[in-house]
């Protein structure tokens, strides 16, 4: 289910939406890199082969520009965000201006992306003397945005004050690529939970190899902190089996003795927690995890005991404790005097705060109490652990174990979409005693329920992603659902994939149908603001990354911007500018083909619109009877709660 914010300039009171959904079209590229993408249902890290353009040829052989990198494989990530990040960059202007202080000094910058503190670099280098004699080397190791900073650095004039390489930090060498160690070192090889992109290792790599001793680092330090918390709303990403009890349906994904056989995985989750102030309650005052001293070389692994001395009571039956509102405080120089504070920031997407869900039930809280927490890194995470004398927190799971990401826990948890859903089957396997159902993704709730609800069905699961250990967790928990694991076969691949050898010849056909149906105009200034085009960034000229970035606002006016999946709920500041209106149909009974819906909206409120909304309602039976919607009515109706589950 997906929801889309299309941004866009600010229209007239009465505009025309159109939306055109093309066949795919194939192009052929000339080079390749990895790129590391999300599994959007088990929340673990896979690299993806994407093609790249034609290489690009030197500066002074290209009469015509290069056609920029193919727009898909950046415009959903955060460096637009980032370098629309105006605290963030001013911030890290004035680290680097304060660093480089001699006209010999030799800057690296790791993870260069644009070149943007590259520049800052050059810039600074040149300011310190006449003739400065030192230098910038930047290496930028994913291809697509190593040829868009080499873009970059040719809009600006700095082509030949900062030295490109398309290596990993750990493949330069002293000697080969650099002429000697560097002595100072930028980069912002950071995320939400700080250590994810692999700060640790890198660092601990430069350090070695490419640095030389005692050198100028940027940023210069960072601080972890967290904040007890009670979260009814968050405990519902995270406790499956207590929602399947509340549900009663006879559907179990986390049968009895099995309670943990699905969870999120144990790491910290990046969210707005801002967004939530009504529905968490702090029980502790902010307290300090971690510091880590970039400027001299980080351990792999540390392990701290920390004492907290809770605020108030939890009460209820879930007052339960969950570390949340984890958050970062990252000094960018020695003096701290350009620090960045990442739980009062302005909204942006590309730092957020943490939540760490803990084991089982958590713990319940009374004032005054001491709550022991054990906080341990490794190179990439950070773990915590609640109760010594349980299990550590990184132990090792059982092979049917599966871990989804926390709005997937959420939905296969919620009590109206299990019944919608439960009743649209049952109704559906009337119609033949002993059908052949294919789950064309990887819903364990969708092959648990048919093949419980008819003994006699032939279940073809297609789990691209889950693949064998779908398997094995379904063998696992068959007999808590009452039906025989002969019945399900799990192919382990996409349903594009998908042969009449797979179906032992067997036709089949949906009667399921899902309307493109409604949207609306809204204003959603904080993602508005973080997707618009770029000008100038600290005095340098971005305008060449608009296209290839998905810059969506403040576009000219014969310029669409793009539609991009968002939680809205995590967009920061949305109002609602105009009543809803319908889009288009399709029906999944019909082959799918290329339409174009066209519709007029007129604005009912007062405000700037950035955008408009779109989402599905999934119609899920031929009578129309039960309607599954993505949509605001959902906000209005249940709070924000389904919000989570899906995205607009």
């Amino acid at each position: 289910m997906l929801r889309s914010w299309c941004l866009a300039s600010p229209p007239a009171a009465a505009v025309a939406v159109a939306v055109r959904l093309p066949l795919r079209r194939r192009r052929r590229m000339a080079s390749r890199a990895f790129q590391l993408r999300l599994n959007p249902l088990t929340g673990d890290s896979e690299w993806l082969v994407v093609e790249g353009e034609e290489e690009e040829e030197e500066a002074h052989q290209t009469p015509t520009p290069p056609p920029p990198p193919p727009r898909q494989l950046l415009a959903t990530t955060s460096y637009l965000d980032m370098l629309n990040d105006s605290a963030r960059n001013r911030a890290y202007r004035r680290a680097i201006d304060a660093a480089v202080t001699d006209p010999s000094s030799r800057v690296l910058d790791i993870g260069a992306g644009t070149g943007l503190l590259s520049m800052m670099a050059a810039r600074a280098l040149a300011a310190v003397g006449d003739e400065p004699t030192g230098s910038v080397s930047a290496c930028e190791s994913y291809l697509p945005m190593g040829k868009l900073m080499r873009r970059v650095l040719r809009a600006n004039g700095m082509e030949n004050k900062v030295k490109v390489f398309h290596k990993r930090s750990d493949e330069l060498k002293v000697g080969d690529d650099l002429d000697s160690p560097a002595d100072i070192l930028v980069s912002e090889i950071l995320d939400s939970e700080l250590l994810g992109e692999g700060l640790i290792p890198t660092l601990q790599q430069a350090h070695d190899m490419l640095l030389a001793k005692n050198p100028k680092i940027v940023p210069y330090r960072a601080i972890t902190y967290g904040q007890l918390v009670e979260s009814t709303f968050l405990w519902k990403l995270h406790d499956l089996h207590s929602n399947e009890t509340s549900a009663a349906d006879g559907v179990w994904l986390t049968p009895g003795g099995m309670e943990r056989i699905v969870s999120v995985k144990l790491q910290q989750h990046a969210m707005q927690c801002d967004a939530l102030e009504n529905e968490i309650r702090l029980l502790s005052e902010p307290f300090k995890v971690f510091e880590f001293d970039f400027w001299k070389r980080p351990d792999s692994h540390r392990e701290t005991d920390i004492k907290i001395r809770t605020t108030c009571d939890g009460r209820g039956y879930f007052s339960w404790i969950l570390l949340g509102q984890s958050f970062t405080q990252l000094p960018l120089d020695g003096l701290d005097n350009q620090v960045l504070r990442i739980y009062n920031m302005d909204w942006c997407d590309h730092w957020k705060q943490c939540v760490w869900f803990t084991q089982e039930k958590g713990i319940p809280a009374t004032e005054d109490q001491v709550i022991s927490l054990r906080a341990r890194h490794n190179q990439t995470s950070i773990s915590y652990q609640l109760n010594f004398n349980d299990e550590v927190c990184d132990r090792s799971l059982p092979g049917d174990h599966l871990t989804l990401l926390p709005e997937r826990i959420a939905l296969y948890g919620d009590k109206d979409w299990r019944s919608a859903l439960i009743n649209t089957i049952r109704n559906a396997l009337t119609v033949k005693s002993s059908p052949t159902c294919v789950v064309a993704d990887d819903s364990l709730f969708l092959a648990l329920l048919i093949s419980s609800l008819s003994p006699t069905s032939n279940v073809i699961a297609m789990y691209p992603g889950h693949r064998e250990k779908g398997a094995t967790y379904l063998r696992a928990v068959a007999d808590a659902n009452n039906f025989s694991i002969n019945q399900i076969q799990v192919i382990g691949k996409r349903a594009s994939s998908l042969t009449a050898d797979d179906l032992k010849y067997k036709k089949w056909g949906s009667h399921f149908i899902m309307e493109v149906k409604e949207c609306f105009r809204g204003k959603i200034y904080d993602l508005w603001k973080s997707r618009c085009r770029l000008t100038d960034v600290e005095g340098f000229d971005h305008s060449v990354v608009n296209e290839t970035l998905g810059a969506c606002g403040d576009l000219p006016g014969d310029q669409q911007g793009s539609c991009l999946p968002y939680y809205v709920w995590q967009c920061g500041y949305t109002k609602k500018l105009s009543e809803v209106y319908s889009l288009m149909d399709f029906n999944f009974s019909e082959p799918i083909h290329s339409c174009f819906g066209k519709t007029k909206i007129e604005f009912s409120h007062d405000g700037t619109c950035h955008g408009f909304a779109v989402w599905i309602d999934w119609v899920l039976d031929d009578k129309k009877s039960v309607i599954l919607s993505t949509g605001p009515v959902i906000y209005l109706y249940n709070g924000i709660r389904m919000l989570l589950h899906v995205k607009k």
